[in-house]
């Protein structure tokens, strides 16, 4: 074993410094302990760079399995007891005839391992060095879901017939049984994982499904291209969709049931050079609608908020990009609200969840109905609260300040990067300063991180440049008491992959918040048509506290983490 080497890789790849190098050599000669086994007994280095450095010491490639699609007829050259006992997992095969299977090893010089595996699979045999909670996380993952399992089944039984499929008798081939549990197995497995989206995507030799799960896409599963159209047009079926028309792009629903758990999926087809690109959205039917609280808001936010709503008319406003929670905000908020005393009324596009003792309504563009021409009727259907989904144009923007000044409590959403830019998007949009001032009762911004997994989650100390950059911006709310900590989600428990998260380290997501109620002080700057940066200031000398805040506060108190805060939070 070139010892040695491992340690002149590792500082050569800067994961050991020239002074813990010698301490090591010296410390292996005087005790006639290996320096392997030193740096494994002494943790200096992660177990991934020791193996990358291993691996290039001994000549042998190098494989990371964590975000790799894994195809069901690779897994099932290997038995799921032989990948446990030798800790390896196969990964690719060649296409040609009889090609060789990649297999990651925590030991790939067991020449008597690699002999039996070929022997098992029939295939010659192509070692890579691997990582063993990598490795066995992937075997968790690989085995013990049932997805591979029913889509192997169904391939086998569906290969005959889907090779010798004609285009004219497309229609008899998608009600056969395999095809149907294969879109049955492909639902199943994004409900058990709570995805929300589910990508259906053709490329130049396979179909690749990918799931959106807590706002991050997960390669999951690649199928054989020949499926290609028979699982799409077994998708489009059951949305009621046309199945003959492939050139535009079309959208439908329907409704699926997996034991306890009903899912409304949203069916939107696309036409791509490689064939249909299928994306199925997931609405729980299930589960209730969160409480603010559930959501994230407290301290000043919430207080602002639920003052801001109590009152019985004005404009509130929610603000973020796509997928940011806006939609389950506002939900938040009429669930609050909602009693046989009040005629709520919203308007949407789509309907994404039914509350019952709420009209709601559905824009529909081609038969006429847009937002501004179902609120202008909303606001002859007796209303104490408006929902209007989105203000878009200057109509819009037009008929809900009118309906706030008339006695009205609208709510609504707007595409800006912060809570301070929707005063200047009202005024681009068409609406006089004054008005504005007059109706907007409070504005708030918003992002959705994702949430710590308490069951793997631990603390580290984070680098002193992190710390300074956090107490800078977090400011006098640092909490006096708070140890120097972050914490981050390890994603596995005892060497296996975490059960809660599936070894993502993260589970369900979480809103970082910044609200403002629109005070005299900010409406005499809308007056002046002021820049969103000194509405921004002024906010927050009235007390508001900042996306970025709330998120470095939630990353102190262990509920995400550094990392999430900057991807969804920093300017």
């Amino acid at each position: 074993m070139p010892a040695q080497d491992i340690v002149t890789n590792l500082v050569t790849a800067h994961k050991l410094s020239e002074e813990q190098a010698e301490k090591l050599r010296t410390e292996a000669l005087n005790s006639g302990t290996s320096i392997e086994d030193l740096l494994q007994a002494k943790h200096v280095v992660s177990a991934d760079d020791y193996s990358r450095a291993k691996a290039e010491s001994l000549g042998i490639p190098f494989m990371t399995i964590a975000g790799r699609a894994i195809t069901p007829d690779v897994v099932n050259f290997i038995p799921e007891p032989v990948a446990r006992r030798y800790t390896l997992v196969p990964f690719q095969i060649e296409p040609e005839e009889r090609g060789a299977l990649s297999v990651a090893m925590l030991d790939p010089l067991d020449f008597q391992v690699i002999e039996f595996l070929e022997k098992k699979s029939g295939r010659p045999i192509k070692p890579f060095m691997g990582v063993a909670d990598d490795i066995k996380a992937a075997i968790d993952e690989l085995y013990t879901q049932s997805l591979g399992a029913d889509v192997t089944a169904a391939l086998e039984e569906s290969a005959p017939t889907i090779k010798t499929y004609e285009a004219g008798h497309l229609g008899e081939v998608i009600r056969e049984a395999p095809i149907a549990q294969i879109v049955s197995a492909v639902l199943e497995q994004a409900i058990r994982i709570r995805a929300s989206d589910v990508h259906i995507e053709p490329q130049i030799g396979e179909t690749r499904v990918r799931y959106r799960v807590d706002g991050i896409l997960q390669e999951r599963l690649m199928l054989p291209r020949r499926l290609q159209d028979a699982v799409v047009s077994r998708i489009k079926i059951l949305a009621d969709l046309k199945i003959d028309e492939k050139r535009i792009p079309q959208d439908g629903r329907f409704n699926f049931k997996m034991g306890e758990s009903e899912v409304d999926l949203r069916v939107s087809t696309l036409p791509t050079v490689h064939g249909e690109k299928v994306v199925m959205r997931l609405l729980k039917k299930s589960g209730g609608i969160p409480t603010l609280g559930d959501l994230g808001l407290r301290g000043l936010a919430l207080k602002h908020l639920e003052t801001a709503i109590r009152r019985p008319h004005g404009i509130i406003l929610v603000t973020g990009p796509t997928g940011s929670g806006k939609t389950t905000t506002l939900y938040s908020v009429l669930a609050i609200l909602n009693n046989a005393k009040v005629n709520i009324m919203t308007l949407e596009d789509p309907v994404e969840y039914e509350i019952t003792g709420v009209n709601q309504v559905q824009i529909n563009p081609a038969a006429g109905l847009t937002f501004a021409t179902g609120l202008r009727s909303f606001l002859r259907q007796d209303p104490n609260i408006i929902l209007v989904g989105e203000i878009r144009d200057g109509e819009t923007t037009e008929l809900a300040i009118q309906a706030a000044l008339t006695g009205h409590l609208v709510f609504s959403t707007l595409h800006t990067n912060n809570a301070s830019g929707a005063i200047p998007r009202l005024i681009d949009l068409g609406a006089e300063p004054f008005l504005v001032a007059s109706a907007l009762n409070a504005v708030v911004g918003q992002r959705i991180a994702r949430r710590l997994c308490p069951t793997c989650k631990e603390e580290y100390v984070p680098d002193e440049a992190v710390l300074a950059d956090m107490r800078k911006v977090v400011g006098s709310l640092w909490p006096q008491d708070k140890p120097m900590m972050l914490y981050k989600g390890k994603g596995t428990v005892a060497g296996a992959a975490c059960e809660t998260c599936g070894g993502s380290g993260y589970v369900g997501r979480l809103g970082v918040f910044e609200v403002f109620p629109v005070t005299d002080a900010i409406s005499k700057l809308t007056l002046t048509r002021a820049p969103m940066k000194d509405i921004e200031n002024q906010a927050i000398a009235d007390g508001m506290i900042s996306m970025k805040q709330d998120g470095y506060l939630k990353a102190l108190e262990a509920v995400t983490t550094i990392e999430e805060v900057l991807r969804v939070a920093q300017d």
